[in-house]
């Protein structure tokens, strides 16, 4: 990593590992642009000299040839997926294979379910009570400090506004509601909402669970190869 421009672009040294350079040549890495699919503020991460993962670019005639898709966590003993995007697809990917624990009771309806003034990620049906639906929401989480997962990295009045909103609709139209908080990284043990970045998110989310929504946490493994959704761990509000 070299710098960031904007939040949707990074500047690397593009490395071939598998390229072999001769003892004593002089040949210097590419400078190439990436596309930066996470807008969050990653200061701890985006670091000069911190090692990414790039894949070419999909889509051809792109203005960047290059897709920021892994980063190595701090100690470098870990990857980090850097795809705010990805959360919805892996959530989604279960709940159609009936794998997650936490919605057991629950069969995914829609995604993308509009209601009121927002768009909620997914709409479940009730297994046994067709009659119930549930709205779910689903964050991406990529700081951890101390093993401690935190959301979000910088101020969202989008997000604490959909709690509001949820909050309500489980209050006062008896809604069954839940958030699912998805850290694209291995080594969280627990979670917690980061009241020193955003204070007003912190107090909508345990506004929210008072009101009967569901907060619920998931890790993930990533390797070069896969990222998969791994098990839940303990939220503290």
């Amino acid at each position: 990593f070299v710098e960031r421009p904007n939040r949707f672009l990074v500047r690397c040294l593009l490395i071939n590992k598998n390229k072999m350079i001769p003892a004593g040549g002089k040949e210097e890495p590419p400078l190439v642009e990436a596309h930066l699919a996470d807008p969050g503020r990653l200061q701890e991460l985006l670091i000069p000299g911190r090692t990414l993962w790039l894949a070419p670019a999909q889509k051809p005639g792109r203005k960047t040839g290059w897709s920021v898709v892994l980063c190595e966590t701090p100690d470098r003993s870990g990857m980090i997926s850097l795809n705010s995007t990805l959360p919805n697809r892996l959530v989604e990917k279960a709940l159609r294979a009936d794998i997650l624990d936490e919605f057991a009771a629950w069969r995914l309806l829609r995604r993308e379910h509009r209601l009121g003034s927002s768009r909620w990620d997914f709409l479940l049906e009730h297994r046994e009570d067709g009659g119930k639906q549930l709205l779910l929401e689903v964050k991406s989480v990529i700081l951890v400090v101390g093993g401690v997962a935190l959301f979000p990295d910088a101020v969202t009045e989008r997000g604490a506004r959909h709690l509001r909103e949820l909050s309500a609709l489980a209050l006062k139209d008896g809604w069954d509601a839940a958030v699912l908080f998805v850290v694209q990284r291995e080594d969280a043990v627990a979670f917690r909402p980061a009241a020193e970045l955003d204070p007003a998110f912190a107090a909508a989310l345990g506004r929210a669970h008072q009101a009967g929504v569901k907060v619920y946490c998931r890790s993930c493994r990533v390797t070069p190869r896969e990222i998969t959704l791994a098990g839940s761990i303990p939220v503290h509000l």
